[in-house]
């Protein structure tokens, strides 16, 4: 029995990979063109980095969703491969596109038309395989954590505050009021239509009624009624063929959709089996190798060696010298040649060896006058000049042309009809045990060859062993080692003599280590900004949308705290400052990247550290555990929630005792502490930068991300799906745009506040009768300050003082003359 998703499907998965494979071997071919080419304009440079960043956002879209459906182990592990690749090349094209324009927001509109593309097609896709293959770590993680919040009372969802007595009277007095003014209306309304019953029943038996005219009557509304009926179901559809409405049943879970998550989990349970045979496997073919082919090996390698030491001696008249352990043994003179191409070797060095002792005796070149010097020196200032802007050097691109080669080599023509359920091929694996074997084996043989050869010279050419050489050998090697210098002193482990374990319970119990909440990042609601190159070449510069804020949590955070290959190779980032208003998501998207990763959440808000672990000693320690977990533990977001307080340009006086100002020297120690392999993401929130130290601000914080708050389109998108996820439903009587051109100004923070106070339990039964109304929404905005246009500008005042924003200034207006004059300041 094949189950329901049956796993052939793989094999059309598998085969859904060659046009994107093709679509990479293209882009590789122009990256490697455009590599050695030099540009000069810089709209055109945008332009094709551009194009390249796009098209890489496409391959990676494909390649993600191959791998995540995919069953063959060996296949996935090259799709990895090449999809590590991909996402550190998008890193590495964005940050190219950030040092040209010294800008973090970039606009695609034009090259999306070009490639006839939707906006919705730039969305990073967050790789499943961040979570998948380490589920079980993060479950086990947030039971313990779930212990420990339970064990010390920090989980209490709702706290009991207690009141006085003569409140509490007071309380139960106007509820019994409440309930008996309740009773005593629903009795006086009984008794109400009690009476209009029998008065009506008493008017209608004194009416004599006309049959025909009632019938008439009657046929009147039934057939207006019916009419309206039918035009209004009428203008429904023709709503729905045009794509102005919803089809019927359109937020209601389908059948294919219940089925499509059945056959997910089918082939997660697939996956996870096939990488369990896989790795047994690896295991046992190696064993069985080691057995059988395993004597052979050994005999063929010596037979070679052998057979090596002849030939030198018929050649030279001596034994050669054996190569060293470190410099790869009798591998470097066998690797991958005949016998044939090894004695060509040994002539080829004879003849190097003569030809340097020659070019010694002759006579050195004169030296140039000092004239010719300068000439030289001019021209290559010249040359310098001439060249234009190149395309740094990639990381990546070698591992993706590995990756693409192996596949175009290995899998594409591969014939694979044996192979349905989409196992492991054990050929594979035998081939690369063979080699590994090869290795093992060679080592042991190489120390059996060396005592063979010293053997062989103490008999055939008599030559013994100088022990004084030697002895001056090892001097120069242990003098060697003393000029190696100081050995850096060590970071003094505070903890040494406690656990990881203990360390995260101390921390969860201070409030340093918190849970994260379950907010994935596409709960981040917005729209593009369709106008952003448009204005940008009318020398306006546009605010950010939504969209292009989650876009770049995406790239900054996300991807490189959930692979290690990324954030060891792509251009680090350290630490990143989300600024804005309140009420714009600041919050929510440190928690995203904490929930689309794994990663453990440290809280050192000021407010949050204050009369913890007191004094210079206690803020060591502090840190220490801290960034001791957070190693030990990664991926970890250390968050710094209103940052602005730890660089404050003078402390409030209402502030002093809280200490705010506790971190400010050891943040730039924390971050130089940091390294490729720590995946450990410092991010600070605030919303009012305004009141820190600038200049101390940005030494710590990387990249700056201004959040801003919802334009109209933004707004539209944001009334309707809140309220369609808060129960509601949307009808032709609530009017949305309506909604959203009042709004302007409130926050996501200030929508999701009103729908759900509109949307009562009450509110929610009472649709069918009475749709929803915008006049509801409205009346609870009124209670509600919104962010002025003055506050915005101050942020965007504030941001053109950022390093980032004095280099787009100074672009923009050319102003080389001014940073010549800064520079000499």
């Amino acid at each position: 029995m094949t189950p329901p998703w049956s796993e052939g499907t793989t094999l059309l998965i598998w085969r859904w990979l060659h046009p994107t494979q093709e679509a990479l071997n293209s882009l590789l071919d122009k990256e490697s063109e455009t590599m050695t080419e030099s540009q000069r304009n810089q709209g055109f440079i945008f332009q094709m980095l551009a194009t390249f960043y796009i098209k890489y956002v496409q391959i990676f879209r494909n390649l993600e969703n191959v791998y995540d459906q995919i069953v063959h182990p060996q296949k996935r592990l090259l799709i990895r491969k090449i999809l590590d690749g991909v996402m550190g090349r998008i890193l590495e094209l964005k940050n190219e596109m950030v040092e040209l324009e010294l800008t973090e927001f970039h606009y695609f509109d034009d090259i999306l038309q070009d490639l006839k593309l939707a906006p919705q097609q730039l969305d990073i896709p967050i790789p499943k395989y961040f979570l998948k293959e380490k589920l079980e770590v993060i479950k086990g993680r947030e039971k313990i954590l779930a212990q420990i919040l339970a064990d010390t009372g920090l989980d209490m969802k709702y706290s009991v505050k207690s009141i006085p007595l003569e409140e509490a009277v007071k309380l139960i007095q106007i509820a019994e009021r409440a309930r008996q003014g309740r009773l005593r209306a629903m009795f006086m309304k009984q008794i109400f239509l009690q009476e209009y019953r029998a008065k009506q029943a008493k008017f209608l038996s004194e009416k004599v009624a006309d049959l025909e005219a009632a019938a008439l009557q009657i046929q009147k509304v039934w057939r207006g009624f019916h009419q309206h009926k039918k035009t209004e179901k009428l203008r429904q559809e023709e709503m729905i063929f045009l794509g102005m409405n919803p089809p019927p049943l359109f937020n209601e879970v389908s059948a294919t959709i219940i089925q499509a998550e059945k056959v997910t989990s089918l082939r997660n349970e697939v996956q996870m089996k096939h990488e369990e045979k896989y790795r047994e496997a690896l295991v046992t073919i190696k064993d069985d190798l080691k057995l059988i082919e395993g004597p052979d090996i050994k005999e063929n390698l010596q037979d070679q060696i052998r057979h090596w030491f002849i030939e030198c001696r018929n050649l030279t008249g001596t034994f050669p010298d054996y190569p060293h352990v470190e410099e790869g043994g009798s591998a470097i003179i066998f690797s991958n040649k005949t016998p044939q191409q090894v004695t060509e070797d040994i002539l080829a060095s004879q003849e190097e060896e003569e030809k340097n002792k020659k070019n010694k005796k002759k006579a050195k070149k004169p030296k140039k006058p000092k004239e010719d010097k300068e000439k030289k020196s001019t021209r290559e200032k010249s040359k310098e000049e001439d060249e234009g802007w190149k395309m740094s050097p990639s990381v990546f691109l070698p591992t993706m042309e590995e990756g693409n080669n192996i596949y175009k080599d290995m899998w594409r023509n591969r014939d694979e009809s044996w192979n349905f359920p989409q196992d492991h091929d054990p050929e594979l694996i035998k081939q690369e045990k063979r080699k590994e074997l090869e290795s093992e084996i060679r080592i042991q043989v190489d120390e059996l060859m060396r005592q063979e050869l010293k053997n062989l010279k103490l008999a055939v050419n008599r030559e013994k062993e100088q022990p004084v050489k030697a002895g001056k050998k090892k001097g120069g090697k242990e003098k060697k080692k003393g000029k190696t210098g100081k050995k850096r002193k060590k970071d003094t482990d505070l903890t040494a003599d406690r656990t990881i374990e203990s360390l995260y319970k101390e921390l969860v119990e201070e409030g340093l280590l918190i849970r994260a909440l379950n907010v994935n990042l596409s709960d981040y609601i917005g729209e593009y900004s369709y106008l952003g190159t448009t204005l940008r070449r009318v020398s306006i510069e546009p605010m950010p949308s939504l969209l292009d804020v989650r876009q770049l949590i995406a790239l900054y955070g996300i991807l490189p705290l959930g692979s290690a290959t990324v954030h060891e190779n792509a251009p680090l980032v350290k630490s990143l400052l989300l600024a804005g208003p309140s009420g714009v998501g600041k919050k929510m998207l440190v928690h995203a990247i904490c929930t689309e990763t794994g990663a453990n959440l440290f809280d050192l808000s000021a407010a949050n550290i204050a009369g913890k672990y007191p004094g210079k000693d206690g803020l060591q320690m502090m840190l220490h555990m801290v960034s001791k977990v957070a190693r030990q533990l990664q991926p970890s977001v250390v968050w710094i929630g209103d940052t602005e307080k730890t660089f404050y340009k003078k402390v409030p006086s209402a502030e002093r005792m809280m200490e705010p100002k506790r971190l400010k020297k050891q943040l730039p120690k924390l971050l130089r502490l940091l390294k490729p392999d720590d995946r450990i993401l410092i991010v600070g929130t605030t919303q009012r930068p305004f009141d820190a130290e600038l200049q101390s601000f940005c030494k710590v914080y990387q990249k700056i991300i201004l959040v801003p708050r919802p334009d109209y389109a933004s707004r539209f998108v944001l009334w309707k799906q809140i309220i369609q996820r808060n129960g509601g439903i949307i009808t032709n009587a609530l009017n949305i745009s309506c909604l959203a051109k009042v709004t302007d100004g409130f926050t996501q923070g200030h929508i999701v506040q009103v729908v759900k106070g509109v949307l009562t339990d009450r509110r929610i039964h009472r649709q069918n009768y009475k749709p929803l109304v915008a006049a509801e929404f409205v009346a609870a905005l009124t209670r509600m300050s919104p962010v002025y246009q003055e506050e915005e500008e101050s942020f965007k005042d504030w941001y053109a003082k950022t390093p980032m924003g004095k280099k787009r200034a100074l672009a923009l207006t050319g102003g080389t003359t001014e940073k010549g004059k800064g520079e000499k300041k």
